[in-house]
């Protein structure tokens, strides 16, 4: 028998098939409760008849993320997760401390296609997409392990959320629902890579979340080396959608923009990206990006004289920028790497 992926489902959803199943809808309400709470099986919903328990088993199953492995940052406390599915797949979760509370990044995808040259994730493949669940799983897994509540989500994990769009639209309906974990959209950010077509389709979802355009790179010839979705997608096109996303929404767009030394950081890239992005309603987030060896082709971050002088060159321009905060660096708190590392000691 094929089972329902009962987490994903919507309240209404999960009222509707236990009214046609005979159950009273209370019980609908009682189960949807244990779901949010994060509960891992049907066994452990106390206030749900024996019986009943058992017949919920055979028309649903409940997605866990379970910690198989997590490191904690002795800099600055950041706590980076690798989860393993119900399936036996593993993903990777980022919890960051902030003045405002708590955020997570999460994954929308096992492994990814996109192939940045720059990021780990890639080099280990695509497996899946995931499901709302599995993305509401990483969440309620890290809030339990914590006793906290999190206040804001990043999808800027493994995978490329819009290469998921439907399973991605409905985790942001899920996630942001008053019967659900209630995070707002306003506190929720999304990072694609650039696929195009999906910019304009989430722009007129109207969600009010933030989206972020990784970029890094000012021109199509620097990349189509580090980004091979640029040769599907130019800049010129990327940033008509942006324009578009940016009119429909009124929301600002986070440029996200990895300094890599020698490739994209020099005085021309910067006033070349001033003159791409002025005077679009955005925001600039230089990133020194991930010294990772191998997995990201060699490439090297830039110096603090670099940076410096790159955002410089942005600010006398008019575009709003800033340098991230590297957090959990002695953790390898960019995604891919924590995964990668134990399949390669488990193979």
């Amino acid at each position: 028998m094929h089972l329902i992926d009962i987490k994903s489902m919507f309240k209404e959803e999960l009222l509707k098939d236990f009214k046609e199943k005979g159950y009273p809808l209370y019980r609908a309400n009682q189960v949807y409760l244990w779901l949010i709470k994060g509960i891992k099986s049907f066994d452990d919903m106390s206030n749900i008849p024996a019986g009943m328990r058992e017949e919920l088993k055979d028309c649903y199953y409940i997605t866990n993320a379970e910690i198989k492995r997590k490191l904690v940052s002795k800099l600055d406390g950041t706590i980076k997760y690798l989860f393993e599915l119900n399936h036996n797949e593993l993903i990777e979760s980022v919890l960051m401390k902030y003045n405002h509370g708590y955020t997570l990044c999460i994954s929308t995808q096992v492994g990814c296609k996109m192939g940045c040259k720059f990021c780990a994730t890639g080099k280990s493949g695509f497996s899946r997409n995931l499901t709302p669940s599995e993305m509401l799983a990483q969440i309620q897994s890290a809030q339990l392990d914590n006793n906290i509540r999190i206040s804001n989500v990043v999808l800027m994990g493994m995978g490329e959320p819009l290469d998921n769009y439907e399973n991605v639209i409905r985790f942001l309906k899920l996630v942001s629902s008053g019967d659900g974990l209630n995070i707002g959209m306003r506190h929720i950010s999304l990072s694609t890579c650039g696929i195009v077509n999906k910019i304009y389709d989430l722009a007129n979802e109207h969600f009010g979340l933030t989206l972020s355009i990784s970029l890094h790179a000012s021109n199509d010839a620097v990349r189509n080396k580090v980004m091979p979705i640029n040769k599907k997608f130019n800049i010129e096109e990327l940033l008509k959608a942006c324009e578009f996303y940016i009119k429909k929404t009124n929301r600002r767009i986070s440029f996200e923009y990895a300094m890599i030394s020698g490739v994209n950081d020099s005085d021309e890239c910067a006033r070349e990206l001033s003159k791409k992005l002025s005077p679009m309603l955005c925001h600039v987030n230089l990133i020194p990006v991930n010294d990772a060896g191998d997995d990201n082709c060699g490439y090297k971050k830039s110096s603090k004289e670099r940076l410096s002088k790159f955002s410089l060159i942005l600010s006398r321009a008019g575009i709003p920028v800033t340098v991230r905060r590297t957090l959990g660096s002695d953790i390898n708190a960019s995604c891919g790497q924590l995964r990668r590392n134990v399949n390669n000691v488990e193979v």
